[in-house]
């Protein structure tokens, strides 16, 4: 009603040709939406070094979403992602986030990683399209606050606090950190000293490596001649499986912690029988047994893909797609994008099978949950 009432002052006021214009504006905002469908964009490292992040997200947001669609969608539409690769690089991220604004995608879905989703969300910010559950926990993503962005997943600071407890519950004070040399490493860094600093500790330690790079033999020797009982690694899954073999030969004993992003399964597969001593933390259920209703949903959904095997950046992709569609079913059949971002807002307290988020008009990260996880030699993984 107050819309009518708007459009009806407006031609009062300045006249047809001023009304047909801003027409054209209003009606910019659904250009991507159909009767029938919704197409979101997915920009994504889906080759190069960190290539399983981007496929196995997308392949889990595609499992819940091609299940939706076989039952007609939400709302009577259907949800597609369009994907782009941007190969973890910042640049190409960007110039693929300015070609979907261009095509006009209803929102940006489950981009890959901390530089690049730092790239691409103030393009996306300045043309007002939800950015929505990115795979990373970076601070700088999530303050201050943006109404643009969306978070699924828990923080690294969140992560980092949990590995931390966990190495310090057992006596150990001397812990080295080894972290990408970008925005994604340098902020779980951040995160690891600061909770050393609640226990009056430091890292012991501190050695780098490049991204989308393995050249780790220099962070291993400074790390391990400091001689630290335990290492945290804050980088992906190629990168931290060779630091672990070079060190490992080199002499160290003591566990390695990772965060969430590295890559559980892609890790396993790196390292094979030396994935003994490993922890990772992880922010989504456990997604190898239907341990809650939520896992076995997405066992479910990828039972009859084949060569698809379950993992934790699958399931992370599902729980996206699965909280993207229950704000859009709340937004209505009359969906734009400001409605969207409403009907995140109101989703507060709310199960999804055994895995609650809780969003609200000033907090748009939705879970804060982390436990840890180790890696054995036989290619399993204990919680």
């Amino acid at each position: 009603m107050q819309r009518r009432e708007a459009l009806s002052t407006v031609c009062k006021l300045v006249g047809s040709g001023a009304l047909a214009s801003w027409g054209v504006a209003a009606s910019a905002q659904s250009a991507s939406l159909s009767d029938s469908r919704i197409v979101l964009g997915q920009s994504a490292p889906f080759t190069g070094a960190a290539e399983q992040l981007g496929s196995q997200f997308h392949i889990g947001a595609q499992a819940y979403f091609g299940a939706l669609n076989a039952k007609g969608g939400v709302n009577g539409r259907t949800i597609e992602i369009k994907k782009l690769d941007d190969g973890y690089e910042p640049e190409r991220c960007a110039a693929n986030t300015r070609q979907f604004i261009a095509d006009d995608v209803f929102a940006l879905f489950g981009y890959i990683g901390t530089p690049t989703s730092l790239a691409a969300l103030p393009l996306a910010t300045e043309a007002k399209l939800p950015f929505f559950a990115p795979f990373t926990g970076a601070q700088a993503l999530r303050e201050p606050f943006n109404r643009y962005a969306i978070h699924v997943r828990a923080s690294y600071f969140d992560e980092t606090a949990a590995i931390v407890r966990q190495i310090t519950s057992t006596g150990i004070k001397k812990v080295g950190v080894f972290y990408q040399n970008d925005a994604y490493g340098k902020t779980g860094l951040e995160g690891v000293t600061r909770a050393l600093k609640t226990l009056d500790l430091e890292p012991t330690a501190l050695g780098t490596v490049e991204r989308n790079t393995t050249d780790v033999a220099a962070a291993v020797k400074t790390i391990l001649d400091q001689k630290p009982e335990a290492i945290v690694q804050i980088g992906a899954y190629k990168a931290v499986s060779t630091f672990v073999r070079l060190a490992r030969r080199a002499g160290f004993i003591g566990n390695f912690y990772n965060v969430s992003f590295v890559g559980t399964q892609a890790l396993i597969d790196e390292l094979g029988a030396e994935a003994r001593g490993v922890a990772v933390s992880q922010v989504m259920p456990f997604p190898y047994t239907p341990a809650t209703p939520l896992s076995g949903e997405y066992l479910a959904a990828i039972k009859d893909r084949r060569g698809i095997e379950p993992n934790y950046s699958g399931i992370e992709g599902f729980v996206a797609a699965k909280v993207f569609t229950e704000a859009v079913r709340r937004a209505g059949r009359a969906l734009t994008r400001e409605g969207f971002i409403n009907a995140v807002q109101g989703m507060q307290n709310v199960n999804l099978g055994g895995f609650p988020v809780d969003f609200g008009p000033a907090k748009h990260t939705g879970s804060r949950f982390v436990e840890l996880t180790l890696l054995t030699e036989d290619g399993r993984i204990r919680r």
